[in-house]
């Protein structure tokens, strides 16, 4: 392998694990490989959960969470990092002190703050650390409807207030924000918006009538990969909800539950 090879690229996920292989830091690296990148984690929580749940979650030790960081940008060329599951504030003080040593080119935020169930995920503490030191160094964030609603501290319930989200979270601090519309009741449409400059952008697709799994850190993901790959902001986020809906399309059921685990090598062979 050259050092032109795209393979060299390296995409780092500090997230949670996923033991039922649909979410988190699994659905990452299947991202990551789907999209040529060679994908490398840190794990910042332990999760036993299945198709119908999680039952336990666990936060490894601090020292050893920046362990595996520091072994990452010890040994590899790293052109983009995905956040995901970050569990308290001083696993996100912690991640943010090491992204400060180690300046990546690209950071991806998805904050993952609010369960499919609608449960929160964060402690008060802990999304203030996020609002302050992770918004600031992302060159993405992707949060879902119910996400920037806790990130701003108001309901988001219509298309005009969904635009006003977007400045509301540039002025923030995020250099770009992509927030996803899957909950937002807009007929038979997803509608994606990302704000990156002063215009903003639509990504429309087909709403499909399925529970889906792991799509939040697989969209945050593909973005990384991208980014990775060379693309704009605009153009990798593009991809990525593109890449995202092929994904769900092609789903299936592995397990007893209803939901949707997303094929990410089939999407990345059907364009």
């Amino acid at each position: 392998m050259t050092s032109t090879d795209t393979r060299s690229l390296c995409a780092l996920t500090i997230a949670g694990s996923d033991s039922g292989g649909g979410a988190g830091i699994q659905a990452d690296l299947k991202t990551f490989a789907a999209h040529g990148v060679h994908g490398l984690c840190a794990i910042a929580a332990l999760t036993a959960q299945h198709t119908r749940g999680v039952t336990a979650v666990h936060v490894p030790p601090i020292d050893m969470l920046r362990a595996q960081i520091d072994a990452c940008f010890e040994d590899f060329r790293i052109g983009a990092v995905k956040l995901g599951m970050l569990a308290t504030a001083e696993v996100i003080h912690a991640v943010a002190d090491a992204l400060e040593h180690y300046p990546p080119p690209h950071v991806v935020l998805d904050p993952v703050m609010v369960a499919t169930s609608g449960a929160r995920l964060l402690e008060p503490e802990a999304l203030d650390a996020l609002r302050a030191r992770l918004l600031p160094m992302s060159t993405v964030l992707t949060p879902n409807i119910p996400e920037a609603e806790l990130l701003l501290g108001h309901p988001i319930t219509s298309a005009a207030e969904a635009a006003d989200a977007l400045q509301a979270l540039r002025a923030a601090g995020a250099r770009a924000i992509l927030l996803k519309g899957g909950h937002l009741d807009e007929g038979a449409q997803v509608i994606d918006r990302l704000l990156d400059g002063p215009d903003g952008t639509e990504f429309t697709h087909e709403r499909l009538t399925v529970e889906g799994h792991g799509t939040g850190c697989t969209l945050a993901s593909a973005i990384a990969a991208h980014l990775c790959l060379g693309l704009t902001v605009r153009d990798a986020c593009e991809a990525a909800t593109a890449y995202i809906a092929r994904a769900l399309a092609l789903g299936y059921r592995p397990g007893k539950g209803p939901v949707v685990v997303l094929d990410h090598f089939g999407a990345a062979r059907v364009q």
